[in-house]
């Protein structure tokens, strides 16, 4: 039996992580080790550090790595796929590890169907919009049409919502959800945001959802935008939001007492909720670069009175000052930054189209 040290090869990826598959020949972190656990048909682990390696292991991790494994299982990655980083949820990287290495996804295009087709249909847990129950219900993607529907009965001839593919995001949120498996899906209604929230059992299942959206989105800015890449182009399929969580707010006036809500970052668009869960915004606020007038300032004007929480940020517009607040140092620090972001960042000519939009709302 031969120590860790032999271990030392070149093709070890930069992270330097303490697990190894050795009948992949790959290195690979603490958290994923245990996925690939769960696949040992595939995929056998050892510890570089704890455990002893026979010299024939060593030497076929010697001869593999990361690099070679690559270029062996993602030969054929579409460039929708979403690729998992290590802050993604735990679903996410489970099913692009037995994408990869179980089904043999990207070695045979002909498996990616699911989700490269441009048509899906099936049925997905949805939550209720006034009573919070989660119903089965019929989603059908149309790529050809370029939306996304779904019905409240299978037989159901008209659907109950259309979601255009243009303006449809989807982001995976396990934890406000509270199911392993949680989708939020967000799309504009006359110009407001609109939230459906959904899951299904099979983990395979949602994730070939989320990246038939991806496709779909693609396949739309590629028609939207002929000369762009597809570098370009797939960071535009589906984002994350920059912060979310609760601060307290006041009104326009700012006599009035300060209210606990809950906040999303979603690209220019912060939205203020009662619950996380809510299908509607109780408002939202465009936010656009410091060159259009926008700031962010850390505290709250000296008279302000009403606010529960000490720690204040002072969102300036060319219209008006939103007061917000904050329930630790943390958390402001932590919204200052998504803010900054946010008001450093050059405007889009299409994004000066939405802060009219937000300008003229009655």
């Amino acid at each position: 039996m031969l120590c860790v040290p032999i271990l030392q090869a070149s093709n070890r990826p930069r992270a330097d992580p303490d697990w190894a598959s050795y009948t992949l020949g790959v290195f690979i972190c603490l958290s994923c080790s245990g996925i690939h656990r769960n696949i040992p048909q595939v995929s056998k682990v050892k510890s570089i550090r704890l455990d002893a390696w026979e010299e024939a292991q060593v030497e076929f991790m010697a001869s593999h790595g990361n690099d070679a494994a690559r270029d062996a299982y993602e030969s054929k990655v579409p460039p929708f796929y979403y690729r998992p980083t290590s802050s993604d949820c735990q679903l996410l990287r489970e099913q692009w590890i037995r994408a990869k290495y179980e089904r043999l996804e990207f070695t045979h295009p002909e498996k990616q169907e699911p989700y490269s087709a441009g048509y899906r249909e099936g049925s997905l847990w949805k939550r209720g919009r006034d009573n919070g129950q989660f119903l089965s219900r019929k989603f059908v993607l149309t790529e050809r049409e370029g939306s996304l529907k779904y019905f409240n009965r299978n037989d159901a001839k008209e659907p109950k919502a259309v979601m255009k593919i243009e303006h449809l995001n989807a982001t995976f949120q396990p934890a406000k959800i509270g199911h392993p498996h949680g989708l939020q899906i967000t799309y504009l209604k006359d110009n407001s945001t609109r939230n459906i929230f959904v899951y299904h059992e099979d983990g395979k299942e949602i994730v070939d959802w989320f990246n038939a959206l991806r496709a779909a989105r693609f396949h739309y800015l590629q028609v939207a935008f002929p000369g762009a890449s597809d570098a370009d182009l797939v960071p535009k399929l589906s984002r994350n939001y920059l912060k979310e969580g609760y601060m307290e707010k006041t009104g326009p006036k700012q006599t009035e007492g300060f209210r606990k809500r809950w906040f999303t970052m979603d690209d220019r668009r912060l939205m203020y909720f009662k619950d996380p869960l809510d299908a509607f915004a109780r408002g939202e606020v465009f936010i656009g670069s410091r060159e259009s007038g926008y700031t962010v300032l850390d505290g709250l004007p000296p008279s302000t009175q009403g606010h529960h929480w000490p720690h204040g940020i002072t969102i300036v517009t060319p219209e008006r000052r939103f007061l917000l607040a904050c329930e630790t140092e943390s958390e402001q620090r932590a919204w200052m930054e998504a803010f900054r972001k946010v008001v450093d960042r050059p405007m889009l000519p299409q994004e000066y189209a939405v802060e009219a939009h937000f300008k003229h709302k009655p």
